[in-house]
């Protein structure tokens, strides 16, 4: 992993969290994926509406496992066909107390991703998150009903070799982490007022 350089303290988990494309050989246990799905049960949303919805798979189960990477681009299952858990996010459209349109969902969902982010940092666990992805595949394999709308994949596991990666894509996961700088993303009153 490679380090990350930063300004002001941040918690050590925000610190840690990382998306590596090299995965381990290594099964992630039932329990830790329950608890990744605990935690993003407990984030918020918009009316307590819980808009999200996970579907996951492990090589355990090689057809469910297969179908989940079906629906990512080719250059992301490069890689990604190494890690021992995918899932996709999903959103559900609509509020459940009147019906209307829950403009708020892919945040929630995203707030849900977010946690179950930190919480694979928590057990050394690495998550992936990719939108090269067929949604339109996403929905017809994985039957995702009308009114649901899938936000994003990921890949979870262990840190592996980046020696297994392809040049182009080891040279990524090799590279310095960068982030842009607070005073182009962070405004005060009004925006880009420093």
């Amino acid at each position: 992993m490679t380090s990350t350089e930063t300004n002001i303290a941040i918690h050590n988990l925000i610190e840690k969290r990382w998306s590596p494309r090299a995965f381990a050989d290594t099964a992630v246990e039932q329990e830790q994926i329950d608890s990744l799905f605990e935690a993003a049960r407990w984030a918020p949303s918009a009316m307590n509406e819980q808009p999200w919805r996970f579907i996951y798979a492990t090589k355990d189960d090689k057809e469910a496992y297969d179908r989940l990477l079906s629906c990512l681009v080719e250059a992301n299952q490069v890689w990604a066909k190494n890690a021992p858990v995918l899932f996709v996010s999903v959103a559900k459209k609509t509020y459940d107390f009147n019906g209307n349109p829950n403009g708020h969902a892919w945040h929630d969902v995203g707030m849900a991703t977010a946690s179950l982010v930190l919480q694979a940092t928590e057990l050394d666990l690495h998550v992936h998150l990719m939108g090269g992805y067929n949604a339109t595949k996403a929905r017809e394999v994985l039957e995702i009903p009308e009114g649901f709308e899938p936000v994003a994949m990921g890949a979870v596991g262990y840190v592996g070799d980046p020696e297994q990666l392809p040049e182009q894509l080891k040279a990524r996961e090799l590279a310095p982490r960068q982030r842009k700088p607070l005073n182009e993303i962070v405004f005060n009153g009004k925006w880009e007022q420093k």
